[in-house]
């Protein structure tokens, strides 16, 4: 079986190492760092779980999946309860394995995302940009660039997709992630109080102003002032806005002295501001000026291989860390079919839904709402428990041939599988089209 797992699990994206028993394991372990470890729970010179135990000491980033007959299934639960990523039974399906292998190192990749910002930014708290799309990568390699300099990034696309979590982590990783990071949202201001909010007002400016008070500008001071949804700032503050943003200078309400200020300034928006300009609701200096750099976040719809990573990472953020919440395969299916209108905002919110109405922290097809279930057509086995796996895997599969096409790169991208593994399953399922 160790054998065979070698010769399948070889890929020239991930490299495997073999051990035949625990001293075998140890000495490995001293000499080379893994990612994902699998292990039988019986081994011939010693225990799985003590193996487990020596494994999360040694190399707290790795995630282990145990190996289990059915006589140790107890076992396996008490390995989930010290740590363990999952477990399998034997005999079990090698394609299986390499899924749930894969979904190990997606956690690991994003433990170790997390570790790097908050060693080197110690007193953020942004958020985990979660996904493993090409979208997501290009996404990530864009703040990358733009973190470190100055420039002001206009941030676009539909609601829900997760803007402020990209302005967040460029905030946390610029120089100024020790400075303040002030949101606002432009919608939610009155026209008339918009001004005063941003730049502030001095005693006596207008009626009711009965002390000084600093805008949104001046409380960013030395660190990052995020406008969200910026279409919508009335058009007469626009030019405002241009001339602040060009000269670094504004000045407050009823007072006549302009002040500097150091503040890096980053904008998101739903809305399309080539055409706002064209319909002349948006300033088109101002649009010139906010578009030096972009970044586009595209619908969760556009970038579905990232709803697995996204549904764990959400579930280990709701639910307790010593009991995980888990998904039924079946769930996986609706998840990953459903075009989400409302983004990464409407999966989170579905989820924590689904967490209060579930029994036994499994999230069955039933949990979900109505519009997520209703226009998938599955057999009417698929609303129990007891449909065999191979048949839950076989309609996954055709679900997500169906989502991309026929396009079986992308198909194996968003399964978590290799092409070669799913021309297999292609095959053995009957699913060439």
């Amino acid at each position: 079986m160790r054998r065979l797992a070698e010769k399948e699990l070889s890929a020239p994206h991930r490299h495997v190492v073999t051990a035949q028993s625990v001293a075998a394991a140890t000495d490995l372990m001293g000499r080379e760092t893994f990612d994902v470890i699998v292990t039988d729970i019986r081994l011939p010179d010693g225990d799985g779980l003590d193996l487990l135990r020596l494994f999360r000491e040694k190399l707290p980033d790795a995630e282990v999946i145990m190996i289990t007959g059915y006589g140790t299934v107890e076992s396996a639960l008490q390995a989930m309860k010290l740590g363990a990523y999952d477990y399998i039974t034997k005999p079990f399906n090698m394609e299986r394995l390499e899924v749930i292998i894969d979904r190990a190192y997606e956690r690991v990749c994003l433990k170790r995302h997390n570790r790097r910002l908050l060693q080197g930014h110690p007193h953020t708290d942004a958020p985990r940009l979660v996904g493993r799309s090409q979208a997501m990568r290009h996404i990530i390699q864009l703040i990358a660039k733009v973190a470190p300099h100055d420039t002001s990034v206009l941030i676009t696309g539909e609601s829900g997709t997760g803007k402020d979590v990209v302005a967040r982590n460029i905030h946390a990783l610029s120089s100024r992630s020790q400075g303040p990071f002030v949101v606002k949202n432009c919608a939610s201001l009155q026209k008339d109080l918009l001004r005063s909010e941003l730049f502030g007002f001095v005693k006596g400016a207008f009626t009711g102003a009965t002390e000084t008070r600093k805008g949104l500008v001046s409380l960013a001071e030395g660190g990052t002032l995020f406008l969200d949804e910026i279409g919508d700032m009335p058009l007469e503050l626009q030019g405002t806005m241009l001339r602040l943003l060009e000269t670094k200078k504004f000045r407050r309400v009823g007072e006549q002295q302009e002040r500097g200020v150091d503040v890096r300034f980053l904008f998101a928006t739903h809305r399309d501001l080539e055409a706002e300009v064209q319909a002349g609701r948006f300033h088109e200096a101002l649009y010139h000026r906010l578009n030096v750099f972009r970044i586009h976040v595209p619908p969760l719809r556009e970038r579905r291989e990232d709803i697995p990573l996204l549904v764990e990472h959400f579930l280990g953020m709701l639910g307790p860390r010593d009991r995980p919440y888990r998904l039924a395969e079946e769930t996986l299916i609706h998840l990953t079919a459903y075009d989400w209108p409302g983004n990464v905002r409407e999966l989170r919110n579905v989820l924590e839904r689904c967490l209060s109405l579930s029994e036994n922290h499994v999230i069955l097809p039933q949990n979900l709402p109505q519009e997520l279930t209703g226009n998938l057509h599955l057999p009417s086995a698929m609303s129990g428990t007891c449909l065999p796996l191979h048949e839950v895997e076989r309609l996954h599969i055709q679900k997500a041939l169906d989502l991309f096409s026929g396009n079986r790169s992308e198909t194996a991208k968003a399964l978590g599988i290799s092409r070669k593994t799913l021309y297999r399953k292609i095959k053995a399922y009957g699913l060439e089209q």
